[in-house]
Parts: structure tokens; C-alpha cells; sequence
């Protein structure tokens, strides 16, 4: 546990050093909602307040951003660079490291959701969500999900100048087709089927229904199952696939 706790230390501060990860993950939702929240805060939006919408959305963009999308750019830098290479070779064993790295990632996403409940809360005001319990189990379940996600991707990306673009492409456009900054109801068809396919969809519908309706996380269990077997999946691939050092070539 010590090694744990200092190796936890240690990424913390490297994520806090970071200024372009940070931005990226952690404070891009939040500058999201402050954007959206002032141009329809105060509007309703599917029977609730535009302010209450956009926190379940900008929660979903923040688990996409920081669990998916900055941990899996992370890995990959430091698989290419020789960083993970090299930390095999320490007496550091690799599931501490590993945890430590979810761990730091887990942290400032579960952050982040709080700054940004905070947020539309006292700026624009929004309700405090009504299940918060529930909420924060919700919010756990998907940060595994994404990170274990994110981990199985790295398999995918063999360049980390690339990583950043491959990951962007994926998560950015997945966002805006899951509704987290608009509403589903004006898309065509097509586009809700694929939005269908992915966890980030549900997770927006789950974090909504505790947060604005008062529902429990059981009482989801659609939702809840996707996520769980997207985040079982990523976690069997990353298990089976992931490495330690550069590719060649």
C-alpha cells in the first residue's frame, strides 16, 4: 500500500505538471458547461433546466475525455518514448503502477464531475442532482468503464505523434452523436443507431435519469449492463493485448 500511495503521489503531480493534459481532460468540460450554461442555462430543455441537462452531458464528455481519451494519449507516449519499458525493469511491480495510473485518472475525472455540478449549481442555477449516492457509484462504474477502454485502445496506436489525432477522432464525434451537448431528438436516425452501439450513450441516460429524475442506479439496469460489458470487454482485451514496449518499425 505504501508503494501504492507513493507511486499515486507521483502521477498526481506528473497530471498537475501536465498543463495540456489537465486542460484537455480535466478543465475543457468544465469551460464546455460555463459555455453552454451561459448561452442556455436558464432554458428547458426535455422538461428540465438547461443547466441540469448540460451536467449530465458535460459528465459524459468528461469520462470520454479524461478515463478514455487522456489515459489512453498517456500510455501511449510513455510505451513509445520507453517509459514503460523501463519501469518494467524496476522493482515497481506493474499492477501497482497500473493502479496508481487508474487511480490518478479516476481522481480528476470523479473531480472534474464535482467542480462541474458545482458549477451549474451556483452559477446558473441548476439543482443538486437528486440521487447522490447512486450518482457517485454511476460515475465510478463508468470511469472503470472508459479507462478500461481507453487501455485496450492503446493496442491500436502505434505512433504516439498520432495518438492524440486517432483519439480525438473517436471520442469527439461519439460525444456530440450521445448527446452530450445537445439533445438526440433532432438527429437523423442513422446517427442514434451508432450512437446505440457505444457505452457513452447509455452513461449520459444513466447519469441523467439519477440526476434529474431521482432514480437509483438499480432501477437502470439496461445502462448499466452495457456499460459493465463494454468495460469487461476492455478490460479482457487489455489484458490479452497490452504492452509494455515500443513497437518497431
Amino acid at each position: 500500500m505504501r508503494l501504492f500511495l507513493h507511486e499515486l503521489r507521483g502521477e498526481l503531480r506528473l497530471y498537475v505538471r501536465s498543463r495540456e493534459l489537465a486542460f484537455f481532460t480535466f478543465l475543457l468540460p468544465i469551460l464546455f458547461l460555463v459555455i453552454l450554461g451561459s448561452a442556455y442555462g436558464d432554458e428547458e430543455i426535455e422538461g428540465h433546466l438547461g443547466a441540469d441537462y448540460l451536467v449530465s452531458g458535460m459528465i459524459g464528455y468528461g469520462v470520454a475525455s479524461t478515463a478514455f481519451a487522456g489515459l489512453a494519449i498517456v500510455l501511449v507516449i510513455r510505451r513509445e518514448e520507453g517509459i514503460l519499458k523501463r519501469l518494467r525493469a524496476t522493482p515497481l511491480p506493474a499492477f501497482t503502477y497500473i493502479a496508481a495510473v487508474l487511480a490518478t485518472t479516476m481522481i480528476a475525472f470523479l473531480v472534474g464531475a464535482v467542480c462541474i455540478v458545482a458549477l451549474a449549481v451556483t452559477l446558473f442555477g441548476g439543482h443538486f442532482p437528486k440521487s447522490p449516492v447512486s450518482l457517485a457509484v454511476a460515475l465510478v462504474l463508468g470511469g472503470a468503464c472508459f479507462a478500461a477502454i481507453g487501455i485496450g485502445v492503446t493496442t491500436f496506436l502505434h505512433r504516439s505523434e498520432g495518438a492524440s489525432a486517432a483519439i480525438n477522432a473517436v471520442y469527439i464525434p461519439l460525444s456530440f452523436l450521445s448527446g452530450a451537448f445537445f439533445s438526440q431528438g433532432g438527429f437523423p436516425r442513422f446517427l442514434t443507431i451508432a450512437a446505440d452501439i457505444f457505452p457513452l450513450k447509455y452513461f449520459i441516460d444513466l447519469v441523467a435519469a439519477i440526476s434529474l429524475e431521482g432514480e437509483q442506479i438499480w432501477e437502470r439496469p439496461v445502462e448499466v449492463a452495457v456499460i459493465a460489458v463494454w468495460g469487461l470487454a476492455g478490460t479482457a482485451f487489455a489484458l490479452r493485448r497490452f504492452r509494455w514496449v515500443p513497437r518497431e518499425g
